[in-house]
């Protein structure tokens, strides 16, 4: 059974920071590129950031570039996203993803999702 479960999310002050963690389970981690979207009430699931594998190779959305940092944990079958400077903007569900294609934004291409976890930021 495939699990992708995200944590981490929680209420913030503008300007703080926090760090989401994505576990999975259930497919061979190693083979697959994760992905983080959010989406914030009302609007699209939006691309934040992406991890390939094996070069390990990052790629952001233009608005969090420079703030958020996204990492691998292949022992752990975890991925993490750091997040600082937060922003009221930046408030929404965050979601994990999993893709075999490598550094893709577009969610048609990703194949595994999780339920997402919330983050707020107050201003």
């Amino acid at each position: 059974e495939v699990r992708v479960v995200e944590s981490g999310g929680g209420l913030v002050q503008a300007g703080g920071s926090l760090r989401l963690s994505c576990a999975a389970s259930g497919f061979t981690f190693d083979d697959y590129a994760i992905g983080w979207f959010r989406q914030a009430p009302g609007k699209e699931r939006d691309f934040v950031s992406c991890i390939s594998e094996p070069d390990r190779f990052t790629y952001y959305e233009d608005s969090v570039q420079g703030r958020f940092t996204i990492s691998r944990d292949n022992a752990k079958n975890t991925v993490y996203l750091q997040m600082n400077s937060l922003k009221p903007e930046d408030t929404a569900v965050y979601y994990c993803a999993a893709n075999f294609r490598g550094i893709v934004s577009y969610k048609s291409a990703y194949d595994y999702w999780g339920q997402g976890t919330q983050v707020t930021v107050s201003s």
